[in-house]
């Protein structure tokens, strides 16, 4: 098994996740596509968070250029022994795994909390910003969202972006756990077959 083309092959797959949860997570500031409500009175706190920007977006990039940059590596020759390069090629890719983790784990919770507390809004009768959901019930009820008139559509916006925000970071904390488990084999068992065709090569 070549470790460095599956630490590769992750390293792609992050990429488009970190650049889409970046543009879910501004999106987050501008609801209904509107720009008058992003200041923090108006909307959740969980938006000013920047999960998707920094956590799964920024953070992203420190393990995806270590994943792509693997492959290449070389395999055959540090301190005179074969696989020691590529040993240590493997043991840093599991820290800056680590580091993905974390920022994928930060996005995953903030946007946990973000879908059960809900959106801020004005409702009906009231004047000021507040929270009128409590403890994710709204979900399954679509009833409720109409209670909330300002900002337009608030809710179903807050909604579907946590949502997908919700899902990329787990399938990016999913893949950096991958890596994880990855690269702690390829440091403990080397890559004797990867010098081998390096030097058949």
């Amino acid at each position: 098994m070549c470790y460095g083309k599956c630490a590769k092959c992750l390293g792609i797959t992050l990429v488009p996740l970190a650049i889409l949860c970046i543009i879910v997570n501004t999106l987050l500031f501008f609801p209904n596509g509107e720009t008058g409500y992003n200041t923090p009175e108006q909307l959740a706190d969980s938006v000013w968070c920047f999960s998707g920007i920094i956590g799964s977006g920024l953070l992203m990039v420190f393990p995806v250029l270590v994943f792509m940059g693997m492959e290449n590596n070389d395999c055959c020759g540090c301190c005179g022994n074969e696989s020691c390069g590529k040993r240590f090629a493997n043991f840093s890719s599991v820290i800056f795994a680590g580091i993905g983790v974390a920022g994928a784990a930060y996005c995953f919770i903030v946007s946990s909390v973000g879908l059960n507390i809900g959106p801020k809004c004005i409702v009906n009768g009231s004047s000021n910003y507040t929270y009128p959901f409590k403890d994710g019930d709204y979900l399954g009820n679509h009833s409720m969202w109409d209670t909330c008139y300002k900002p337009p559509n608030i809710v179903t916006w807050h909604v579907t972006l946590f949502a997908l925000l919700l899902v990329m970071s787990g399938v990016q904390l999913v893949l950096c756990a991958i890596q994880v488990v990855n690269g702690l084999i390829g440091f403990i068992c080397g890559e004797c077959s990867c010098c081998s065709c390096c030097g058949s090569a």
